[in-house]
């Protein structure tokens, strides 16, 4: 694999390409949530501008430093967030979670500071305005093209961790960018599921009641229709109890 992770703002990787443009903030990808909790994630100010699953190539580094030279496919969610406005942003920050996993949590955060300890280190050829940019179009193109377009993230037993992005020249492997990782405390990890629960509890209150008067409507306007929705339903263990009389 190629050591060249520089490359040029004003090429594939360009802030113009990527999925966030600025403009308020807004995002496609993020759910409105019906939970009144606060997401954990936006505490101290932070904005969601990506929210999506990516597939990454796990990998566990041993004792002796050696990663593994293949490791398992995981569907990963990555949120990128960004402190500030548009035009003057002040930090980044990515979060990595799983569904397969509710304990598996790392966050970067990486402000104008740290950004040029890595322009540095990585001959990065990119600003700090357009980094939360380039990291969605990279992502976007390991969704798009996983065969040319590679996310490999390297776990080590202390909680640290990188994510590497490659790129795959026929040739070579090109390494594009790579970005340092921290596991998060126990009780950060706490906050974020409790916060995921209540969501999904809130979420399934508003179906139930949604299903609740869709089964009045049906019952006032066509009894027989409800009683057939009823005895065609998936099994008649799982039938809910507002389609009943």
């Amino acid at each position: 694999m190629s050591s060249a992770a520089s490359f040029r703002g004003d090429g594939d990787y360009g802030a113009s390409a990527s999925g966030y443009e600025g403009g308020g903030g807004s995002s496609a990808h993020v759910p409105v949530s019906s939970s009144d909790d606060v997401d954990p994630s936006l505490v101290g100010g932070f904005r969601v501008i990506y929210d999506r699953e990516t597939p990454f190539e796990l990998r566990i580094q041993d004792a002796d430093n050696t990663p593994q030279q293949v490791g398992t496919l995981e569907a990963i969610k990555v949120k990128i967030l960004i402190l500030g406005e548009d035009a003057d942003i002040h930090a980044v920050k990515v979060e990595l979670s799983t569904e397969s996993d509710l304990f598996f949590l790392y966050a970067h955060t990486c402000d104008l500071e740290a950004f040029q300890v890595m322009q540095e280190q990585q001959k990065l050829m990119i600003d700090f305005a357009d980094y939360a940019n380039v990291l969605i179009r990279m992502l976007n193109n390991c969704i798009k093209e996983p065969h040319n377009h590679l996310a490999v993230y390297l776990m080590q037993a202390d909680g640290r961790a990188r994510l590497d992005v490659i790129q795959n020249m026929e040739y070579k492997f090109v390494e594009l960018l790579s970005v340092d990782f921290l596991r998060v405390s126990e009780d950060a990890i706490r906050q974020h599921i409790s916060f995921r629960y209540n969501s999904m509890k809130a979420r399934l209150q508003v179906l139930q009641t949604r299903l609740h008067e869709v089964s009045s409507i049906v019952k006032t306007k066509n009894p027989s229709l409800l009683l057939q929705l009823q005895k065609t339903g998936p099994s008649s263990g799982s039938k809910s109890r507002y389609l009943t009389h």
